[in-house]
């Protein structure tokens, strides 16, 4: 068992990849080995994490995540500690593992109880053992009211494969029906844990989406199975930055142009310049679509003012759409034509979904070998792709990997759990970031940071990667109490 951390690799599974791991470990193994290995594994960890606990209440689902559930029951009541089980399973119904696993608590002298503990201190450890992979179905009646109960405890709460109402392969909730709050009980009712194990494989949808908020910190335990076949997903790790040599000199590192703020937005194509200089560019020029009200920036004076149509974009990272509003339209068929290599963020995204031939000109470039990044955040996606914010927040990895084969590029998915995508290439989800990076211009920094890489010779998919993940160390590094600004994160 191990503690899954920002910073090192990890393949992710979805649903039908875990099953068909689950599926060749139990021929191999004998009759509820997996089973007894994972409640074996909540146990430990239950107990690592309360190691006082004087009552824990397991709540198990009808179905195997229950009998995980039940199996973890046994082994903390053999070691001392007074477990409360209520469980939704008929002994008509429930699989065999489970029938199993009951039978094994029951013997032991578990107790069972029809409701959850109730009063201050009733219990010191929560574990959800409700539902686990591949459920879609919505909690409701006594299920959503013992998720009522356990996020309104103030004990812990430690789910066991994944927060009960989460969707294993996106990280959004599960689907409700119009009945399921007819008993009083919240339609939007999910388990909001402090620690998840993962048993068999780590799943994507606790690093997106809703994941990161309900997930707590992750834990995975891979019940001694080796994963089989290719993983879905991957959290993007870090590599060490590469040292300059003494030799170098700015033209090493490369040349950064932006090209965006429009009357009125010329401040955000300022953040993207300050990042990409930040970031470790050799050269930054900044092609203001306002007229041209600057020829310095006083308190950066190595950013270097020029006219959009005299920049060389054949030699250039162009960092295009940073506050362009309507303006930057006219400059993108230059721009998807002749730069040597592009982000593509905000205006530039928004004008790029209503004009079918940017998106040809879009698609072309990957066939003249000139790499493209797109930075959309999900209304940008839902432009791009004709849908809907919410469908896109649905399926996040899958938005990103359809925009990413759509126009032959690298695609950077904002929000929670940044998904980076290209195409032929499994998703990356990036582990790092919070709420502090819910500010007016924190997107503009990331694709100047992004550009800054790109110029600085690394692959378009790299680039994107590391960009992520440090401009979400920077705000998981900010200081406690100081207020994160766009300004500030650029020269972090």
């Amino acid at each position: 068992m191990h503690r899954i951390t920002p910073g090192h690799p990890q393949a992710l599974y979805n649903t039908a990849a875990t099953r068909r791991i689950e599926q060749a470990a139990l021929n191999k193994l004998p009759p509820h080995t997996l089973l007894q290995r994972a409640g074996l594994a909540v146990a430990r960890l239950a107990m690592a994490l309360a190691p006082h606990a004087r009552t824990v209440w397991i709540a198990c689902g009808p179905g195997n995540n229950g009998g995980d559930g039940l199996e973890a029951a046994t082994q903390l009541h053999l070691r001392g500690v007074a477990v409360v089980v209520t469980w939704l399973g008929t002994e008509a119904s429930a699989p065999a593992d489970s029938l199993a696993a009951l039978a094994r608590a029951r013997t032991a002298g578990v107790r069972f109880a029809d409701v959850p503990p109730s009063g201050l201190g009733a219990q010191d450890l929560c574990i959800d053992a409700q539902l686990g992979l591949g459920s879609s179905r919505a909690p409701q009646g006594s299920m959503a009211a013992w998720i009522a109960a356990m996020n309104a405890s103030a004990a812990p709460t430690l789910a066991v494969d994944l927060p009960t109402g989460l969707q294993a392969d996106t990280g959004s909730f599960a689907t409700y029906s119009a009945a399921s709050s007819a008993d009083g009980i919240s339609a939007s009712a999910i388990i909001h844990a402090q620690n998840t194990l993962c048993l068999l494989t780590a799943k994507p949808g606790l690093f997106t989406g809703h994941g990161r908020d309900t997930a707590g910190q992750v834990w995975l335990d891979d019940l001694g199975v080796a994963p089989s076949g290719s993983a879905n997903a991957q959290l993007v790790g870090t590599t060490p930055p590469a040292q300059r040599t003494h030799a170098s000199h700015k033209g090493s590192y490369g040349d950064v142009a932006v090209i965006g703020g429009a009357p009125g937005m010329a401040g955000a194509a300022l953040l993207a310049a300050s990042a990409a200089l930040h970031s470790g560019a050799g050269r930054v020029f900044v092609g203001l679509l306002d007229g041209g009200s600057l020829g310095v920036h006083p308190q950066q004076p190595e950013l270097m003012f020029r006219a959009p149509g005299g920049l060389k974009l054949h030699a250039l990272s162009v960092v295009c759409g940073c506050g362009g509003g309507e303006a930057v339209r006219g400059l993108l068929p230059r721009v998807l034509n002749e730069a040597a290599r592009a982000v593509l963020d905000a205006d530039a995204l928004n004008a790029i979904a209503t004009d079918t031939t940017l998106q040809a000109l879009l698609r072309a470039r990957t066939a003249q070998g000139l790499p493209t990044v797109l930075t959309p955040h999900p209304l940008e996606a839902a432009r791009l792709l004709g849908c809907s914010t919410a469908h896109i927040q649905a399926d996040r990895l899958g938005a990103a990997q359809q925009l990413a084969e759509r126009f032959a590029c690298v695609v950077v998915l904002k929000g929670s759990g940044t998904v980076v995508a290209a195409p032929l290439q499994i998703p990356s989800i990036n582990p790092t970031g919070n709420a502090r990076l819910a500010t007016a211009g924190t997107g503009d920094v990331l694709a100047g940071m992004v550009g800054a890489r790109l110029a600085m010779g690394q692959y378009a998919l790299a680039a994107a990667c590391e960009a992520v993940y440090a401009h979400g160390l920077a705000a998981d590094h900010w200081p406690a109490g100081s207020p994160l600004t766009a300004s500030a994160l650029a020269k972090s």
